[in-house]
């Protein structure tokens, strides 16, 4: 394929500069599994009969420790963690800005670097802590596709997918910010119990669509749930998708975890408006979906989650078409107050009409809780994530275009 490049010589030369490849980075040892693992030490030339245990030691410095630096993994030898350092990199992503809420929850907005674009890119990441539980919602993407047009994230076009390295790097930052990894003087072994953690649960709610970045967000959940690192419990994972029918049995025969479903109307020509990705999985291809999840039980419902849109999508007549379609799916239904930002066309319902809402669904037998909102004053609320990160200019990618096309024609 030919590309026809209208630059000067100076414009490419400035694009190449800012364009560096992904390799030009050391890989991160975040987010690898343990084969993947493995197979990198052995590329850095360590004999393969102490793979095994070298990636053991490895995962408990990074995920029961908390270690971000290799000069602490301190029962590794000197010369082994030289080795670490030269090819390597455990560092956490840079935090640009974090901001505490009235109410408690915080916002980080971090950094990382451009994966082989050039620019640093950044994603907001959120803490809610609430009584007996913490939660933390993780961003999946820089920006995001879907244009749901009551969502701030929606505004900003899609950057790029975030790694599993990158994915799980916020949990780990949380945890250092929070003080939820063992002290240094923790015996060797320690595990933070599941009753003295701050963050207990994690919900992909952040930025941008989880399902349309499977392979990455499997892989970040599984280390985090994995049994001899961060250990957290499948029930107390949560994935929410817009509707990205084909991967939602995916998540649950490959991950397992809990899965939220984000509805917000019950007619297929309102919700084409509000969440576009309709168009392409209707409201009865993802609610079939909804019914044949893997393990969906009264014990592990499905949440749906419904934003409540003044005039927009909150009459009884909405309430029981909900009632309506949910019919024979293990469910409950989170009300969530629209959470305004600028530019907003929408309104968030009348608190009565929230409440009449909620007593009609709880009546026809499924919880209906309404979401406090949280983090309102720091725009950390639900639908209200942005970064300022953007696409690459026209530039930057052609001349990025001219070199994968020159690389394959060597």
């Amino acid at each position: 394929m030919a590309v026809s490049l209208d630059l000067t010589n100076k414009e490419i030369r400035k694009s190449l500069d800012i364009l560096k490849p992904a390799s030009a980075q050391k890989p991160s040892l975040v987010g690898m599994s343990r084969k993947e693992m493995g197979e990198a030490l052995h590329v850095a030339g360590i004999a393969d009969k102490q793979i095994k245990m070298r990636v053991s030691q490895i995962w408990h410095w990074l995920y029961v420790r908390g270690i971000s630096d290799f000069a602490n993994m301190k029962n590794l030898s000197k010369d082994f963690r030289a080795l670490l350092e030269d090819k390597f990199d455990i560092a956490r992503p840079k935090i640009v800005e974090e901001q505490i809420s009235n109410d408690g929850t915080r916002k980080w907005l971090m950094q990382f670097p451009s994966g082989g674009a050039g620019k640093p890119v950044e994603v907001e990441t959120v803490y809610i802590p609430e009584e007996g539980r913490g939660t933390l919602c993780i961003s999946s993407q820089v920006g995001c596709t879907l244009t749901c047009t009551f969502c701030h994230t929606g505004t900003q076009k899609l950057v790029r997918n975030l790694t599993a390295g990158e994915i799980l790097a916020q949990l780990l930052v949380a945890r250092d910010r929070l003080g939820d990894f063992p002290h240094s003087d923790t015996p060797q072994g320690a595990i933070v119990p599941n009753e003295g953690r701050k963050v207990s649960n994690i919900v992909m709610m952040g930025m941008g669509e989880p399902l349309y970045n499977f392979d990455h967000v499997k892989q970040a959940l599984l280390i985090a749930i994995d049994g001899d690192g961060l250990s957290l419990s499948r029930r107390r994972v949560t994935l929410s998708t817009s509707g990205v029918v084909p991967n939602i049995t995916r998540t649950g025969e490959e991950i397992g975890v809990m899965l939220a479903i984000s509805l917000h109307a019950v007619r297929d020509e309102l919700r084409d408006v509000l969440v576009p990705i309709n168009k392409k999985y209707p409201l009865k291809e993802l609610l079939d979906s909804c019914r044949n999840y893997p393990g969906v039980n009264n014990a592990r419902r499905i949440t749906f989650e419904y934003v409540m849109l003044k005039g927009i999508n909150d009459s009884l007549e909405d309430a029981k078409e909900l009632v309506r379609l949910l019919k024979g799916i293990p469910a409950k239904i989170n009300l969530i107050p629209f959470n305004p930002w600028e530019g907003s066309d929408y309104e968030c319902s009348d608190w009565d009409t929230i409440e009449k809402f909620a007593d009609f669904i709880n009546a026809n037998g499924y919880a209906s809780p309404i979401r406090t909102p949280r983090g309102r004053d720091i725009m950390a609320a639900c639908g209200q994530l942005k970064s300022e990160s953007e696409r690459m200019k026209k530039t930057e990618r052609l001349a990025l275009e001219a070199i994968m096309i020159a690389g394959h024609g060597e």
